[in-house]
């Protein structure tokens, strides 16, 4: 006799809507796969009327998520609501307490609670699954959790945000500005119509690069305080500059042992044009593992949307049903250790930065003066005067310096009345 698995899902947003359909319409091929029957007994979300893409089943609709655990035998459940907190945090708990295996695709929440709701999952035996919290349908978990078990990786970088990525590409592509090609990434449903600030001011990727060091390097998820920086100080401008430079902007999720140390950070970096990074484009994700034995392992997929996400959604499902009781983070919590910070102030790049002056004599000078003070080098400058407005964007290249000295140099430039904005930095990629 073919057993019966009951599913549940929480929050039918353009996630947990998309998810129900496929469920819905892949049972077959799933108990084909499984030897396992499954159905949808209960779900839940803000508005049992709502208009969504596809109709759900109102007789199976519960208000209260946790009266539907109370009232049907729960098998496996999915968090698909995305708070960080809150009624998020609330169900998954309840649900593992009661033996429920939960599946989930928020990142956000993993970031923040995922050692404490791992360590809840493994003393009920049973799965805490989030391989669609990180690259959308990139099957990147699995790969370091299975593929590459016994491999020590020391580093991995890439592009974890497919909503900046799109809008850097289409900047570059269209020669708009940076809020016209925003407009169309929300109209298309790559960035959130409402407010997209978690995409761009880096904390989607932030969060993600926490959760994948946590996997990597079989450390408890790291409190550390690192840069994240993001694109909204990103012009067209800098665009135009960097293709000059025959160079791209990327927004790199970075994370490394240093000295057996941790260092994690986000922010945007100039790529060159012929690497492989600099050429993933659109709302494509791409990560970079480096491990030992291995050596480099890349991975690219279509990193966010209802499509990649329940891809993956459904990949921890398939696993579940095989009966693969795992840890969530690869190895047993008791096993995870801490590992230090590496401290960010001594985090070394060379530095595009970019002036916006009055075009007077002495601005230059000026400037490089105040460079050398902090031993920041020159190796490149690019000086565009504008004669009609009298103002000049000067561009400089420098050599390789602490993330300290550029720091307190900059703050200099705060002040003087010939620098009309605070001037923009951007990192190049070691």
């Amino acid at each position: 006799m073919t057993e019966s698995v009951n599913i549940a899902i929480v929050g039918l947003g353009q996630i947990g809507n998309y998810l129900y359909n496929e469920i819905n319409l892949k049972k077959k091929s799933i108990e084909n796969k499984t030897g396992k029957k499954i159905k949808i007994v209960a779900i839940s979300a803000k508005n049992k009327n709502k208009k969504r893409r596809y109709k759900i089943n109102k007789k199976i609709f519960f208000d209260n998520p946790f009266q539907m655990i109370k009232k049907n035998k729960i098998n496996i459940l999915f968090e698909c609501i995305g708070l960080s907190d809150g009624i998020s945090k609330k169900i998954i708990i309840h649900a593992l307490k009661n033996k429920i295996h939960v599946i989930t695709p928020n990142k956000a929440l993993i970031a923040k609670h995922g050692d404490e709701l791992s360590k809840l999952a493994e003393s009920n035996k049973v799965n805490l699954e989030f391989e669609a919290s990180v690259a959308g349908g990139i099957p990147l978990l699995q790969t370091i959790k299975n593929g590459l078990a016994t491999n020590q990786i020391k580093k991995f970088y890439g592009i974890l945000n497919g909503t900046t990525n799109y809008i850097l590409s289409e900047m570059e592509k269209t020669n708009q500005s940076f809020d016209k090609v925003l407009l169309k990434a929300q109209k298309l449903g790559y960035a959130e119509p409402g407010n997209p600030k978690l995409d761009l001011n880096g904390f989607d990727a932030f969060a993600k690069v926490k959760i994948l060091s946590s996997l990597a390097y079989k450390n408890r998820i790291s409190n550390n305080k690192c840069i994240m920086e993001g694109i909204q100080n990103i012009e067209l401008k800098d665009i135009k500059i960097a293709n000059k430079l025959d160079m791209r902007i990327k927004l790199l999720g970075i994370s490394k042992i240093i000295k057996n140390k941790l260092f994690e950070t986000v922010h945007p970096c100039l790529v060159n044009k012929d690497s492989y990074i600099g050429n993933v484009n659109g709302v494509m994700n791409a990560i970079i593992l480096e491990g030992k034995p291995v050596g480099e392992t890349v991975l690219q997929g279509e990193g966010a949307g209802p499509g990649p996400t329940s891809s993956s959604l459904l990949s921890d499902l398939i696993s579940i049903l095989q009966e693969n009781t795992k840890y969530p983070f690869g190895v047993p919590f008791k096993k995870r250790g801490s590992i230090k910070s590496f401290q960010f102030n001594n985090y070394v790049n060379s530095l595009y930065l970019r002036f916006e002056v009055k075009d007077k004599p002495g601005v230059l000078s000026f400037i490089t003066n105040r460079l050398a003070k902090f031993k920041i080098s020159i190796k490149r400058i690019i000086q565009t005067p504008d004669k009609i407005n009298k103002r000049a964007t000067i561009v400089i290249i420098s050599h390789k310096t602490s993330e300290i000295n550029s720091k307190r140099c900059l703050q200099i430039f705060k002040k003087n009345k010939n620098i009309i904005k605070f001037p923009t930095l951007i990192r190049l990629f070691n």
